[in-house]
């Protein structure tokens, strides 16, 4: 197997893909106003699994398309959603998320949490804004410095996996260079990474190892997720996924 293929077999049966709560979701989207319109059309860009997808849906009334490069994940999210009874509302797209067969002004809202940073933060607000209505909404989760300063190791750690990470304030200055107006923003709070994240992927390395003969590179990348474990438990204080929330201007 693929380093790929390896990273999409140890979490395709994960709840969640990255950090995040139904609390978190719902708080996003009691701060966007729909306005008039009650039946909001929204594209939710890399949805993974879908946790996330099933809150908006079970939340408010409107039509999802669901879109994950990754079909195994997809198929767990059409479980979900037929489970729930929401497979009317929901449907998935496997493509990727920098060549979307999207029609300009499609969407009243997009959302994507934690999966921007796959074509970067100011890619991603760029290339997306098109798909929004006139006074659409983008709804994402992005990495963040949430102090000024921070420790040598994790601010090299970060720069090496993710370079686009920054403060707040200039992700906020990002969004409203690129024809946003930031309306909100809250930082996710640690339950969201060590009890919904981090826990349940700890408790899954084991039987992973086992499945794949504790080859050296599934070792591998059990390794390097157990150092951003690891450096999350020790630097949590300095960053953190922000909900950044902006209407399109």
């Amino acid at each position: 197997m693929t380093e790929i293929e390896l990273l999409v077999d140890f979490h395709k049966d994960a709840n969640r893909q990255g950090p995040g709560s139904s609390s978190e979701t719902k708080k996003a989207l009691s701060l966007i106003d729909f306005g008039k319109s009650n039946n909001p059309n929204i594209a939710d860009i890399g949805c993974g699994t879908g946790a996330q997808t099933i809150t908006i849906a079970e939340n408010i009334n409107g039509h999802i398309t669901a879109v994950d490069l990754f079909p195994e994940f997809l198929e767990q999210l059409e479980i979900k959603a037929k489970d729930r009874d929401l497979h009317n509302r929901i449907n998935t797209k496997a493509c990727s998320m920098d060549n979307l067969p999207f029609a300009d002004g499609e969407f009243d809202l997009i959302w994507s949490e934690g999966a921007i940073y796959i074509l970067g933060f100011e890619k991603g607000i760029q290339e997306w804004r098109r798909f929004l209505k006139g006074k659409g909404f983008l709804a994402v989760t992005e990495i963040s410095w949430i102090t000024d300063s921070r420790p040598k190791e994790v601010e090299e750690y970060w720069l090496k996996e993710y370079p686009q990470i920054d403060t707040i304030s200039n992700k906020i200055e990002q969004l409203e260079s690129n024809g946003y107006y930031p309306t909100a923003h809250f930082i996710l709070p640690e339950y969201c990474w060590i009890d919904n994240y981090y826990r349940p992927m700890q408790q899954r390395i084991p039987d992973f190892l086992a499945k794949h003969k504790n080859s050296q590179p599934a070792r591998e990348l059990m390794e390097a997720e157990k150092e951003e474990i690891r450096i999350y438990e020790k630097y949590k204080e300095y960053y953190s996924y922000v909900f950044y929330i902006a209407q399109k201007r």
